[in-house]
């Protein structure tokens, strides 16, 4: 018996049959079909229950999740993040309240759950990273490095906004709220207590929000930023020493949640993603006590249909559902890759994004019954002080909590809300880097803490450039740049690859294999054209509405918009570059180099062979 010729990680799955548990009958079928001559693949092994030995990826070394609760929490964590509460809301209201829920149900019901189910069974299933995951289509795998350098060009900015949350924290600790009053050394001669500011007062249809002379609006630009020391992104200065020390607290964090890999990142979101829950409900019960929240929340829920005739309202509402859920940065592969095999994916699949998209909408609720309060207090509309991102929960929100007793404790409590809902997605981020880069090269996964701190060193490295007097204006460009149509280029790709040339056919049956049932004709129909076509419409709507880049009234040279698309194209030809990379690499004539490109690796002795399931019509129709 010729035993030599199994492959190494086939030795160990096969000859401990106690350890294995693998039938008796199925090692002889094994062993005849070596005698015989005939190269088997890791196919050749069913798995029976709690045991996957000879599946791909199949590593008896690899931890997995203390608690099935840790995997879920880090999920959800990444998934809430800040945009749930500062930008669903105001889209919302934007997109005819109630009415915008429609396009938003609709598109995470065809795509956004798809999409999400499809990244976490893939990452379960061949418990790899998103880089190596790629061995199911070995052409696609620059599509892994596309997402792994998006998630570290998102960790680049998004910790400096953590950063900021944890300075206002710091400033909420004084005895009196920095932003409650002018006449403080960073504010200017034009300052306005906020009481003498009415409806009367703003006229000719300038918003309360956009108001930049409040003593909230100054704290933020002038006092956190120093925007105004600042004439342009080509002027930035040096770091300012108090943020850089914010942002070395936040990377210090980050590092010593992930050093340890998902043993210790899964005890931190046991706070990291309840907190927020915990603070948005009190938030909003105090909210709904306040004189004039009512008019937020009616505003928040009013039902206009005929926004839905504005593509404008679908557009919002697919890119929303997409970058809400998070599918596309590695994370979620990374995540599921840590699972049991024979973990339910499905199901938490559908929980996890459900919670996410309820938390959206439940967070509204607690914004606008301020903004109610907002408005009722200086006598001006809902829509003069609804807004959204960084001004509504570092200039709006913080200067309504001032003006309410225990203006202190309501500052407190909501600031270190947003760093939970911040902490926990950039630990996703980071992690989907760590794993994606330390499953390919081996090197690094044996000095994985290493590994961690040179990553959390790197990004703090570039978040310094966010931290200076023109900051905001490189962080402007990296959000706009970083990952917008790239990702939605990554995906579009992995959703191609997966469904198309793996196969649904073949990704169903993987799914079988670990839980026991198929996915059902609807998911089967989602992955091979919905979830492709939506992807498509979103990527084309994204582009076609993009606008040159500006922040406020200030707007970006050209050269900013080269060198921002120059980044995005750093990310995005990652792809084209390997699949030339990986065809010129593979032997034989150029019909074999396509076949050896797009079969999985362990079923690549069939090319030899010339049964090449991917020359069939049939793999092509096959749902």
């Amino acid at each position: 018996m010729n035993i030599q010729v199994l492959p190494e990680h086939k030795l160990s799955s096969v000859a401990p049959l106690k350890q294995c548990n693998v039938e008796k009958k199925e090692v002889e079928l094994i062993l005849v079909k070596d005698q015989n001559g005939v190269q088997y693949t890791s196919s050749s092994i069913i798995p029976t229950p709690g045991n996957h030995a000879g599946l791909p990826g199949s590593e008896d070394e690899r931890e997995t999740w203390g608690k099935k609760i840790d995997f879920l929490l880090s999920v959800i964590g990444f998934a809430v993040d800040l945009a749930n509460v500062w930008r669903f809301p105001y889209l919302c209201y934007k997109n005819g309240g109630g009415a915008f829920l429609i396009p938003y149900i609709l598109f995470l019901v065809i795509a956004g759950m798809p999409l999400f189910y499809m990244e976490l069974a893939l990452g379960q299933y061949n418990r790899e990273g998103a880089a190596t995951v790629w061995k199911i289509c070995p052409v696609f795998k620059g599509v892994g490095y596309t997402v792994i350098v998006i998630a570290l060009y998102v960790g680049f900015y998004y910790n400096v906004i953590i950063a900021w949350s944890l300075y206002y924290l710091f400033s909420s600790m004084t005895k009196e709220l920095p932003w409650l009053k002018c006449g403080n050394s960073w504010n200017s001669e034009n300052c306005t207590d906020p009481k003498a500011i009415n409806g009367s007062v703003l006229g000719n249809g300038t918003s309360y929000a956009k108001y930049k002379i409040t003593p909230a609006a100054e704290f933020y630009e002038r006092g956190v930023l120093h925007l105004y020391e600042s004439k342009g992104i080509q002027d930035l200065g040096l770091p300012r020493w108090e943020l850089s020390l914010c942002l070395v607290v936040v990377v210090f964090i980050l590092y010593f949640s992930l050093w340890k890999g998902v043993k210790s990142s899964g005890k931190v979101v046991y706070i990291t993603a309840t907190m927020p829950y915990v603070v948005l409900f009190v938030l909003l019960i105090r909210g709904v006590t306040l004189p004039g929240s009512m008019d937020g929340i009616r505003a928040y829920l009013h039902i206009d249909f005929n926004r839905l005739n504005n593509l404008e309202v679908w557009i919002d509402a697919a890119t929303q559902i997409f970058y809400s859920l998070g599918a596309g940065f590695g994370v979620l592969i990374a995540f599921a890759s840590y699972n049991k095999f024979d973990n339910n994916c499905y199901r938490d699949a559908l929980l996890t994004s459900t919670v996410n998209c309820v938390t959206s909408f439940f967070s509204g609720f607690a914004i606008f019954s301020v903004l109610g309060y907002m408005a009722y207090k200086h006598g001006v509309k809902i829509e003069d002080v609804a807004t959204e991102g960084a001004g509504l929960v570092f200039i709006i929100y913080p200067e309504a909590i001032s003006t309410l007793p225990g203006s202190r404790f309501w500052a407190i409590v909501f600031f270190i809300m947003l760093l939970t809902l911040g902490i926990d997605s950039s630990m996703g981020g980071m992690e989907a880097v760590i794993t994606g880069l330390t499953d390919d090269f081996k090197i690094l996964k044996r000095h994985r803490k290493l590994f961690t701190f040179a990553t959390a060193f790197g990004t703090f490295l570039v978040a310094l450039l966010c931290v200076t007097n023109g900051g905001i204006y490189v962080l402007t460009l990296l959000d706009k740049y970083a990952a917008g149509t790239s990702i939605l280029f990554g995906v579009l790709i992995e959703a191609i690859g997966v469904s198309w040339f793996y196969g649904v056919d073949r990704f169903s049956e993987d799914i079988e294999r670990m839980m026991g049932f198929k996915p059902g004709l609807y998911w089967r129909l989602c992955w091979k054209f919905v979830s492709p076509v939506f992807l498509l419409f979103v990527v084309i709507a994204s582009t076609l509405t993009s606008s040159r880049l500006k922040y406020d009234e200030y707007v970006f040279p050209y050269w900013a918009n080269i060198v921002g698309w120059g980044i995005a194209m750093s990310s995005m030809l990652f792809v084209p570059c390997y699949a030339i990379y990986k065809f010129i690499s593979v032997p034989g004539t150029f019909k074999e180099r396509i076949a050896y490109c797009i079969t999985p690796e362990h079923e690549h002795h069939l090319v030899a062979e010339g049964n090449i399931r991917q020359f069939k019509l049939k793999h092509w129709l096959a749902i």
